[in-house]
């Protein structure tokens, strides 16, 4: 698919494209050897929250592939022209029919296999008087002791329930940073 790609960037019609490293650059790119156009591969933003309400956690049922029937936080891609929060804001809303206040980070998390980075925020509910969107089957809370844990399909929203549910018995929220591999808790003072 790669070796099929045209220059887009400059439209100098020129192609195919070539993957290495550009002239004054420092990683593997595909680019036009024609122009100099480089085609940009960057991670993808992934924005969503926790709602917890009556010491439940909001999920959702995913309705579309992959793994359909699986649950997960209200999250989903970054627009062009949003900030995060007016994204998280959006995918809490596309995928539950909630009006959501984001209030506070929680956690930024990359996923360096799958070029994504997760920002996740903590989440109140200001209305709900909407159904969910076409991508969710289901919207649910569950006590901790009841998420299923064997359906939720992302490692990484898996990592942030897990954590957040360590944190709130403890009563305290930090702001993780981290990857899969690693990572730190923030705690604010």
């Amino acid at each position: 698919r790669r070796q099929r790609q045209m220059c887009i960037r400059d439209r100098c019609g020129s192609g195919p494209l070539s993957r290495g490293v550009p002239a004054g650059d420092t990683h593997e790119r595909d680019y036009c050897t024609a122009c100099g156009g480089i085609v940009y591969d960057n991670p993808r933003v992934i924005a969503g929250a926790i709602i917890e309400q009556h010491g439940r956690l909001l999920l959702c049922q995913r309705g579309i592939p992959p793994r359909v029937g699986t649950w997960t936080l209200p999250a989903g891609f970054m627009e062009r022209g949003e900030c995060v929060e007016e994204a998280a804001r959006r995918e809490v809303w596309e995928e539950t029919g909630i009006d959501a206040e984001v209030t506070t980070p929680y956690s930024i998390f990359s996923v360096p296999p799958t070029n994504e980075l997760y920002i996740i925020y903590r989440a109140n509910v200001l209305a709900w008087d909407d159904p969910p969107g076409h991508e969710t089957q289901a919207v649910d809370w569950f006590a901790p002791e009841q998420i299923p844990w064997e359906l939720i399909f992302y490692p990484a929203i898996r990592q942030i329930l897990e954590r957040y549910i360590a944190e709130r018995a403890g009563g305290t929220y930090g702001i993780y940073t981290g990857s899969m591999e690693t990572g730190n808790i923030h705690f604010m003072r």
